[in-house]
């Protein structure tokens, strides 16, 4: 009797071949596609599901603030002053902006206390700039974590945006003191600045995604960003008064322009954190009968359209990030 899995020639000599799996026969014609689909098996960087991915978002929020705290330790290790420099960089800056726009130019004109006036809107400004600019190198500077991690991709946006935020708790304490030292009151408007900052953290991780996105496919935008952010510096009423601005002979004729100078979303919260702390500030404003309650649904609004917005537009490219 001849074994089952050995065939011979004519001439009488075995050729010793291999039975084909039961568990494979009939195989050859599937797509491997197809099989995976059938036994449950997906792709490790498939994008999952709206809902699930947010889940996943929500699991790892430990992760998100515990790489944001040690990215915030690492920044200024390799300087002297350390972190000093996160207080530092600002008052620099806005000591800089005085000089030239309060002293040289002399745009404090409507202004009652123009120091406080014009660290603020500094100090607030830069955070959406350095969180737009975290945002575009998120992806590009991480991709060895990537790479060798499973995890939703937004985690780093998130990360790097909470960064700034850290830092900007720092700036707020020297701010108040700044305030204080410049003969403001303590008043319970000063609790406004809470839903103003949450509004524009909400706002600014919005943006930070959709850059996110930009700058992990196109890295000629970190070379652009920093004259997008100069020019929507000088736009955002950081060395001027707005109300001052739109009654010049120039622009009355031109109402549209003040509208388009009010609903600037840098401008919207930095006037919001302004009109909280610095209790002159509503009384210029007031002045040239500018009202200020429409500037909260100007907040919720840029906040709202600019997180789900970027949320979805970074997500629709979640299994897109590190490849390449």
């Amino acid at each position: 009797m001849s074994h089952p899995d050995r065939v011979g020639p004519p001439g009488g000599e075995s050729v010793d071949t291999i039975a084909e799996p039961p568990a494979l026969a009939g195989k050859s014609a599937e797509s491997l596609a197809e099989f995976a689909a059938r036994h449950g098996l997906t792709q490790s960087a498939a994008r999952p599901p709206l809902r699930t991915y947010v889940r996943e978002l929500w699991q790892r929020r430990t992760f998100i603030w515990t790489f944001a705290s040690a990215k915030s330790m690492s920044m200024y290790t390799s300087s002297r002053l350390g972190q000093v420099w996160q207080v530092l960089t600002p008052l620099l800056n806005a000591a800089v902006y005085y000089l030239v726009f309060g002293l040289l130019l002399g745009v404090n004109k409507g202004v009652t206390n123009y120091t406080a006036f014009l660290i603020t809107g500094v100090f607030v400004f830069t955070f959406t700039q350095r969180s737009l600019t975290a945002g575009a190198r998120s992806i590009g500077n991480n991709l060895s974590l990537i790479r060798a991690l499973h995890f939703p991709r937004a985690s780093l946006p998130f990360a790097h945006v909470l960064v700034e935020l850290q830092q900007l708790l720092i700036s707020m304490a020297v701010l108040a003191v700044i305030v204080l030292a410049t003969g403001e009151p303590i008043t319970w408007r000063w609790l406004l600045l809470v839903p103003a900052l949450a509004l524009q953290l909400i706002f600014n991780m919005g943006i930070s995604l959709a850059i996110a996105r930009v700058g992990a496919f196109v890295r000629d935008i970190q070379q652009l960003l920093p004259f997008i952010t100069r020019a929507w510096l000088y736009f955002s009423g950081i060395f001027f008064m707005t109300a001052s601005l739109a009654e010049r002979d120039t622009l009355r004729d031109y109402p549209w322009v003040g509208d388009l100078l009010q609903a600037n979303p840098a401008s919207v919260y930095i006037e919001l954190v302004r009109i909280a702390l610095i209790d002159s500030y509503r009384g210029d404003l007031a002045a040239y009968g500018w009202g200020y309650a429409h500037l909260w649904w100007y907040a919720l609004a840029w906040a709202l359209v600019a997180f789900i917005g970027g949320f979805w537009y970074f997500y629709r490219a979640e299994a897109r990030y590190g490849r390449g």
